[in-house]
């Protein structure tokens, strides 16, 4: 991981993560976004490459201003500024669930850095205000969020609660042991996206209580084992870079967790590992790669 830790390798990899991410509007919309680059035979998702150059930027970063940590000028802008490019262009495909979890990456590793508490507050105040502006001014997130009050009633079920109401449906179906592997029916003919961004609801009708609660507490391990390891680093950027990595893939796993058993308003996010897509499966076999890096080299 030390590999990372050179102005022009940090600098390159923003550069081409950025170029990427314009890239995405010139190729045509699915499903009403442009989060993919695609060319014959593969595509490609750059917003999840954002979500580890965002953390090595930081820790790199954070590492060199270590003594002007709290410097509003030198320190606090540049990295809002890096959030604003990354963020800015993942929110303009739009993918407003992705943008939320960099900007817990960015709350997370700059509370861990020593952050000034007054400017994390102002902060935090601000990314509230425009994600709240980002839910007003999006006609399609207001009937989101009203479904989200009751998914399944009758005015809803049909509509903007369609998704979540289903996903209800098979988690309910599934009781304590589930109704048996691969004998789920939800995921047939009624569930929408049950490979990806409600692959839980699957989880759920198929292995019951039991198996949902198992991808908790394996999640609850990972969360463990990457903070010990961030914590137990040898080096401060190693403990930033953990801490920011660590955020990006509890953060992403329970958003879609909880968008799948209605606690959130619906978001297509993925869940880290276990959901269908080649560049998030690699994206967080690479981050992970980092964290067993560092876990390597804990005092």
């Amino acid at each position: 991981y030390r590999w990372l830790q050179h102005r022009y390798v940090v600098y390159a990899m923003l550069g081409v993560t950025v170029v990427l991410l314009l890239a995405v509007f010139a190729f045509p919309p699915i499903n009403g976004a442009r989060r993919w680059i695609r060319v014959p035979g593969v595509s490609f998702q750059p917003s999840e490459l954002a979500k580890i150059v965002l953390p090595i930027f930081l820790a790199w970063f954070l590492t060199e201003r270590e003594k002007t940590v709290g410097d509003l000028k030198t320190t606090v802008l540049p990295c809002l500024a890096v959030l604003g490019v990354l963020g800015g262009l993942v929110f303009l495909e739009p993918d407003l669930g992705t943008t939320i979890v960099m900007c817990a990456i960015f709350v997370s590793v700059y509370f861990a850095a020593g952050a000034n508490i007054l400017h994390l507050l102002t902060v935090g105040a601000g990314l509230l205000v425009i994600g709240v502006a980002a839910l007003i001014f999006a006609p399609w997130r207001v009937q989101r969020l009203i479904a989200f009050l009751d998914p399944c009633s009758e005015a809803n079920a049909a509509g903007a609660g369609y998704q979540v109401c289903q996903s209800l449906y098979a988690i309910g179906s599934g009781g304590i042991f589930g109704e048996g592997f691969a004998r789920g029916e939800q995921k047939l003919f009624y569930l929408p996206y049950p490979q990806s961004d409600f692959i839980f609801a699957v989880v759920g009708e198929e292995l019951g209580l039991v198996g949902t609660l198992a991808v908790v507490v394996a999640f609850g391990l990972l969360l463990w084992r990457g903070t010990r390891a961030a914590l137990l680093a040898p080096d401060r950027f190693g403990m930033l870079l953990g801490i920011g990595i660590i955020t990006g893939i509890i953060v992403q796993a329970l958003f879609n967790i909880s968008v799948v058993i209605s606690l959130l308003p619906a978001k297509g996010i993925p869940l880290p590992f276990i959901s269908y897509g080649g560049t998030s499966v690699v994206a967080t076999l690479a981050a992970v790669g980092l964290l067993l890096n560092l876990s390597q080299h804990a005092g």
